[in-house]
């Protein structure tokens, strides 16, 4: 591991008070064309979770794959020797960091939806000290990128997972395993009603927020182009499986298949440790 920071006390300080911060330049253009190559690799090949949100085939798509890391050459390069876990590390002031997800968005030109506002945290059955990095690959307006509610992740609430095709709850409100999941609250209603983060991204810039701060799209505007973004989850060693309900049964049944069972760590080969890097 080496000594050397890559962010400043305020970034830090900006994450763990609001729930997502903002990082200038922390990803070379090298990174973000490999990134580009594993889509164009992926969209030839897609795994087993590939999934087109637009429901009309011949609607402009607005698609997503998830854990293609194993698969994809270029995900794996990233995961393992970019800047992406280090800085996870410093967020989280926890060592050692472990992968939990990669995942990849692209809307193609014309494609109305937009992703709900949700919470990540209640989409898996994880729990612990977890970060998302969130890095577009092509600039990004503030008013077409992604709005973070400012300290929700503090508000010890958990919000039902969401449809990303359609915005509406997969189940209905309940409780599992003795706490409740609550609908999340219609931030596009009334904006103003919420402290809003919103950022103007250029390339190489990211966000990295808590996994458990809400967040989603506020802009009606119909992207004029195709927009791409690749986001990691990523857990200290405090990150374990813990069953969260029926909604998530088809990312347990991939973990579970690995031989993961309720209350594992998440470590080993499913969620390989990125840092410290392996040494030799």
């Amino acid at each position: 591991m080496t000594d050397a920071r890559l962010l400043t006390k305020d970034e830090i300080t900006a994450f763990r008070r609001d729930g997502a911060v903002v990082l200038r330049q922390k990803f070379s253009a090298d990174w973000l064309e490999l990134l580009r190559a594993g889509i164009n690799a992926d969209l030839r090949t897609p795994t087993e979770n590939f999934t087109r949100h637009t429901k009309d085939p011949d609607a402009p798509a607005y698609l997503e794959d998830f854990w293609a890391w194993s698969k994809i050459p270029q995900f794996e390069e990233f995961v393992r020797n970019s800047p992406c876990a280090p800085i996870a590390s410093e967020l989280l002031g926890a060592a050692p960091i472990n992968l939990v997800m990669d995942n990849w968005f692209l809307r193609e030109a014309g494609s109305p939806p937009r992703p709900p506002f949700h919470q990540d945290l209640s989409y898996f059955d994880f729990e612990g000290s977890m970060c998302v990095l969130w890095l577009p690959l092509e600039p990004v307006s503030k008013d077409n990128g992604i709005a973070f509610v400012r300290g929700s992740h503090l508000w010890d609430k958990l919000f039902m997972r969401v449809r990303f095709a359609d915005g509406h709850p997969s189940y209905e409100p309940t409780q599992v395993a003795g706490r409740t999941y609550h609908p999340p609250p219609d931030v596009n209603a009334d904006p103003g009603a919420y402290d809003l983060l919103q950022w103007d991204m250029d390339l190489g810039d990211c966000i990295y927020f808590d996994m458990r701060t809400l967040h989603g799209g506020l802009s009606s505007v119909t992207p004029t182009e195709t927009v791409r973004r690749f986001t990691l989850r990523m857990t200290g060693p405090d990150g374990v499986i813990r069953y969260r309900g029926d909604w998530a049964k088809e990312e347990r049944a991939q973990f579970e298949a690995a031989g993961y069972a309720e209350g594992d760590r998440i470590a080993g080969p499913f969620f390989p440790q990125l840092w410290p890097r392996a040494q030799g």
